[in-house]
């Protein structure tokens, strides 16, 4: 039994369909992609699973389970808009949260100074959020969400506001929280994030699901029309291969746009002939093109 099962949920306001019956299930140990732009009902389905809505039809069961106070104890939420205090200090919010959540105020203040030297900012235990920057606030929110152990995680833009050293520090710290069991249920607009860390996902459109699955099988589906072409020197007669239907000189060698794989060996057959070949791939399509192509390219 899966921890997170979300099963054909529906959230109708007036006559606008927010959500148009999705389902699907998170394993333990697994970060699973929610994706689509804006208003496509991500938001929406996430606050269903939170218990801040209830659907219209349909059923969402936590190990089982409906949802529950009990169960809204092993939830975790990090929100993509910063939701805390400004001008209250990190500990006090924090333990408050965590005792809302049921823990003991002792174990919740351990867990918060352990957090806090997992991020290497110990000092940050008795300043205001405001003394804080935009990405240090985040890790407070970060903790907020999981200083409880929840078992269960929703996260919306995790990684907003982030420099891309921080980006790396949270992506490790979700990365072991997936790998000691945690289920994470995870939404984002970078895709190369989502295919760094979801095994599976599902892309919505206009309140629905139009893509749904293994996200290796999915890229399955899909044509690979780029090639990668690293050369020492110079190749001429490229663009006359047949199936080729665009050449970009790169700094190191070429990438090229191709309407059928089988465009891709005489394009290694001409540039065998004229120089020494570095690098040569057929490249798999990537989750945006994937995302382009489904919900097209004006979805905002």
């Amino acid at each position: 039994m899966n921890p997170l099962k979300v099963d054909r949920i529906f959230k109708q306001y007036g006559d606008k369909t927010a959500v148009n019956g999705i389902s699907f299930e998170v394993g333990e140990g697994e970060i699973y992609g929610l994706l689509g732009g804006n208003g496509a009902g991500k938001t929406t389905t996430m606050r269903m699973v939170l218990g801040l809505i209830y659907p219209d039809g349909g059923s969402i069961q936590y190990h089982g389970k409906p949802y529950s106070a009990e169960q809204l104890r092993g939830l975790g939420y990090l929100p993509e808009e910063r939701g805390l205090y400004a001008k209250v200090k990190v500990s006090d919010q924090i333990l408050y949260l965590a005792q809302l959540r049921g823990m003991s105020r002792k174990d919740a203040d351990a867990n918060l100074k352990r957090w806090l030297d997992r991020f290497g900012v110990p000092e940050y235990y008795g300043k205001r959020v405001e003394e804080l920057s935009k990405g240090n606030q985040q890790k407070i929110q970060f903790i907020a969400a999981v200083i409880h152990q929840p078992k269960i995680i929703i996260m919306d833009e995790a990684f907003s506001g982030l420099d891309p050293v921080n980006v790396e520090l949270l992506k490790g710290t979700v990365k072991e929280l997936r790998d000691s069991g945690t289920t994470i249920l995870f939404s984002t607009h970078r895709m190369e994030h989502v295919e760094e860390l979801c095994r599976n996902i599902t892309i919505l459109h206009k309140s629905n699901p139009v893509l749904q699955g293994n996200l290796k099988a999915i890229k399955k589906q899909f044509p690979r029309e780029r090639v990668k072409l690293h050369t020492d020197g110079d190749v001429s007669g490229l663009e006359a291969i047949g199936g080729v239907l665009r050449v970009d000189r790169r700094e190191n060698g070429y990438e090229l746009l191709i309407d059928r794989e089988e465009a891709a060996r005489p394009i290694l057959e001409l540039a065998l002939a004229q120089t020494n070949v570095q690098r040569f791939e057929v490249m798999e399509p990537t989750l945006n093109e994937i995302f382009i192509k489904t919900v097209g390219e004006s979805h905002e």
